[in-house]
């Protein structure tokens, strides 16, 4: 192997934590700066600017202002492993591995209230920006049929007999789907002033509440 080669291979662990470095400032410098003044007032530049990089290397990485937005978006959204989808993360295996359907449903709102926590302004970013870029508005769709997705598979772990009478699998997933949207997040949290725990709280009682058939005692 020439001196060369073994140069590059010896540096290649480096540069990788250095590109991931720059994308991580990259996309905390951006949701700043979306959650502060909105995605339309928003430039590549200033984001290069606030990362302390050049609009080149953002536009190398993302291309696109909306591309940063979306990988913000997921981020934020699956954490550190945002390359992962949902499926796959530990805190949504938990709730599919509960055998409990009560503990299934509050671990499912304890998630949601979480996530919430962590991303409300950043939801109403990508909500407020979906009619003004195709792109934004493709992200708003994929966001709400995902998570659809994602509370169908905590329905269909609930296992059989857990829903009350009557209730298709189907509607059970519109019901969750529909307290935990970031719609009614934004209404009850944020219009309203609910804090994260009293949201948990309702989204726990509500769920068990209207899909769970209910045990008989004994």
């Amino acid at each position: 192997m020439s001196s060369g080669a073994a140069t590059r291979t010896y540096h290649s662990p480096r540069r990788r934590e250095q590109a991931e470095a720059t994308r991580r400032a990259i996309l905390a410098a951006a949701q700043r700066l979306f959650e502060h003044d909105g995605y339309a007032a928003t430039s590549v530049a200033a984001i290069a600017r606030e990362a302390r990089v050049t609009p080149r290397t953002v536009y190398l990485g993302f291309e696109t202002k909306a591309g940063v937005l979306r990988a913000v978006w997921n981020r934020a959204l699956r954490g550190e492993r945002d390359d992962a989808p949902v499926a796959a993360q530990q805190w949504f295996q938990e709730v599919l591995e509960e055998t409990d359907p009560e503990r299934t449903l509050r671990l499912n709102a304890r998630n949601s209230r979480r996530f919430k926590e962590r991303s409300t302004e950043l939801l109403q970013v990508v909500r407020d920006a979906a009619p003004l870029e195709a792109e934004i508005a493709a992200l708003w769709e994929r966001i709400q049929t995902e998570y659809h997705e994602n509370q169908l598979a905590v329905v269909e772990s609930l296992g059989p007999g857990a829903l009350r009478r009557g209730l298709t699998v189907t509607r059970a997933a519109d019901i969750i789907w529909a307290l935990n949207h970031p719609n009614t997040w934004i209404q009850l949290g944020v219009l309203r002033g609910w804090t994260p725990a009293q949201y948990e709280r309702w989204g726990g009682d509500v769920s068990c509440q209207q899909l769970l058939a209910r045990r008989q005692p004994g």
